[in-house]
């Protein structure tokens, strides 16, 4: 980076939108790219974020809004976590240190916060789909804007990113997707004849001449399906030399490059270039994960998110975080059961399976961003009888939720599914909230859905699905601290749909799940001062239900509370609403979970106050039941 600038000369607080960047000079564009860099990594060590993704992506993003008339021009962002850049050059330079926090900017791409965001993102591989369809639409209406999808080698890996590009191909607009490949293997090294052919062939000379002789080959009176036949493999050879493209030429996708992804003049060139193609094209880049900032560059997976230096706390965790135990208990059971894998899709890290796959690497299976395939593969492998331990967030797994009818609850195939991230997931907002897995999966037929307290009772689930031959398994757990956790102890076999009464009481039954239970005994104890006493279950199988103590709860109480980190429409409480309404209750039954509406970013904590759903909501819930 280049820090000797002066000061006073800066240009990035200058700059209130990309039109601001038109009138800079190749040097002066450099050095806002330096600028970027200087301002977004500490803004990011301190608060927290994405930080290597958009690292490399900056020179991109100034190339990008230098030759592209956006907003008019529209930019589609893949997931959208390289993109902190993209929101600075936007007029959000002074916003971005609210980035991820409560009432702030998004991590994310969003349509509400700025016209630039031209498609809301958070899961991977839907921008190509998404710019085809905005193409479409824009030759519908007979406008005349230019289209650009970018996505990363990592989101290439997910199947609807292939299926976009095949239709791309077919339908011809003009659209163009940048392939950012920061880690792919059929990368060839970026050199001077690279470079020299790509310069060639998005020339707009090369391209006239290319189109004239092709036009001229389809009025051939004879032979013109050899001479086109020799014209497209003339080209593909020469591409064929330096390039993997030929697989997207042969989709329908002109293929350009790789060219140096931090080299800002010749993606300026290249895009001036390939502005005036109108048909499908893809330019492959080679960047550099946290470019500018060594360590990042080094070890680019611990710096993809970091939590920022003002949220660290002295004060060590009562026991790890639930991904962590996770990976202690799948080891564990490894070391024990010959038949057991683990699958993930591009989580390894996420899941808490670093360990396990440096001990057992053989028997883990990471398939990429491509949730469907994960869960379909699992199916076919426990046809065969291995047990496929499946680790997914639960926002991800919303992505194969007909896999998980179709392909394996329909055939009574026992793959275990272990739903991390279930509920407020805190700063990653709304498109990674685990809301919906208990809603999505309730309606399945032939499957066991449960939750666990702590760490310990993850394990006994965990050997309690094992021991299911016949039956597919979900096991929900949040984000956070699995509150008790014995990496030493012994698992038990629990009663399917087996729910435990962890404190008695007479006034209000409080059926909870998950960690929440420890929040309603909290709620309970201090109730209990008060005169109000309340009985707290822990109903760690949320389907199927444990109808015996249902039947107590009918017969003793006309008060009931229920508590869920997911959304209350078609979640738990409406289950045990239903099954009592069912038996002609007529009582209270007071649902609490999230609302029917999408939750913000912001800590984990402040959303779940918000919600209600700490402890002291729990509390205030209860006085005003017991009020009424």
């Amino acid at each position: 980076m280049n820090t000797n600038k002066n000061m006073s000369q800066e240009l990035l607080p200058k700059i209130k939108s990309p039109e601001d960047l038109k009138s800079l000079s190749i040097e002066e564009l450099q050095q806002v790219v330096d600028e970027l860099r200087e301002f977004i990594i500490p803004t990011i060590v301190e608060v927290g974020g994405h930080l290597a993704s958009t690292l490399g992506a900056i020179e991109l993003t100034v190339a990008l809004h230098y030759v592209y008339d956006t907003p008019d021009d529209k930019l589609v962002w893949d997931v959208g976590h390289q993109a902190y850049a993209h929101k600075v050059l936007t007029g959000r330079y002074e916003a971005l240190k609210t980035i991820r926090q409560y009432g702030g900017l998004s991590g994310f791409l969003k349509r509400s916060e700025s016209e630039y965001d031209s498609f809301g993102a958070g899961h991977a591989s839907t921008s190509i789909s998404a710019a085809l369809g905005i193409a479409c639409a824009r030759d519908h209406k007979s406008e005349n804007f230019k289209v650009v999808s970018i996505i990363g080698d990592g989101s290439m890996t997910g199947g609807l990113a292939y299926e976009a590009i095949n239709n791309a191909g077919h339908l011809r607009k003009q659209l163009l997707v940048i392939l950012n490949d920061n880690d792919m293997s059929i990368s060839p090294n970026v050199g001077s004849f690279s470079t020299h052919l790509n310069r060639i062939v998005t020339n707009p000379i090369y391209n006239r001449i290319r189109d004239e002789i092709w036009n001229f080959t389809g009025s051939l009176p004879f032979g013109k399906k050899v001479a086109r036949v020799g014209l497209r493999k003339l080209e593909e050879s020469l591409k064929n030399l330096v390039s993997p493209g030929i697989v997207f030429d042969e989709l329908g996708l002109r293929y350009f490059g790789p060219i140096d992804g931090h080299n800002l003049e010749e993606l300026i060139r290249t895009f001036n270039n390939i502005k005036r193609i109108k048909t499908p094209v893809l330019l492959h880049i080679i960047t550099k994960k946290g470019k500018g900032m060594k360590v990042a560059e080094v070890d680019p997976i611990s710096f993809h998110g970091i939590s920022g230096d003002g949220k660290k706390s002295d004060k060590p965790p009562l026991a790890p975080a639930f991904q962590d135990a996770f990976g202690s208990i799948v080891s564990e059971i490894a070391r024990n059961r010959k038949d057991t894998v683990c699958v993930s899709a591009a989580m390894r890290e996420g899941t808490g399976l670093v360990e396990y796959d440096k001990e057992f690497h053989d028997r883990f299976y990471d398939v990429g961003i491509a949730e469907g395939h994960a869960v379909t593969f699992s199916a076919g492998l426990a046809t065969e009888g291995i047990r496929p331990i499946v680790a997914i967030y639960s926002s991800f797994l919303q992505r194969a939720f007909d896999h998980i009818v179709h392909d394996v609850s329909l055939q009574n195939l026992p793959v275990i599914f272990c739903l991390d991230r279930s509920g407020v997931v805190g700063e990653d907002g709304p498109t990674h909230h685990g809301a919906l897995d208990i809603s999505y999966l309730r309606c399945v037929q032939n499957i066991i859905v449960a939750a666990p307290r702590n760490g310990n009772e993850l394990r006994h689930l965990l050997y309690t699905a094992l021991n299911q031959p016949n039956i597919p398994f979900a096991i929900r757990y949040p984000k956070g601290c699995s509150k008790e956790f014995d990496a030493y102890g012994q698992a038990e076999l629990l009663p399917i749909g087996s729910w435990e009464v962890l404190k008695k009481g007479n006034d209000i039954a409080i059926l909870a799940l998950g960690t929440q239970v420890y929040d309603a005994l909290d709620a309970a104890d201090y109730l209990e001062r008060a005169g109000t006493s309340c009985e707290v279950v822990n109903c760690r199988f949320i389907k199927p239900m444990d109808e015996a103590v249902l039947e107590s709860v009918y017969k003793r109480f006309n008060k009931i509370i229920t508590i869920e980190e997911g959304t209350i429409t078609a979640g738990f409480g409406d289950g045990v609403s239903a099954w009592m309404t069912d038996k002609g209750f007529n009582g209270q039954i007071t649902r609490m979970g999230l609302p029917d509406d999408w939750v913000t970013h912001g800590s984990r904590e402040q959303l779940l106050k918000e919600l209600g759903l700490d402890s002291d909501g729990i509390k205030k819930a209860i006085q005003e039941i017991s009020r009424k």
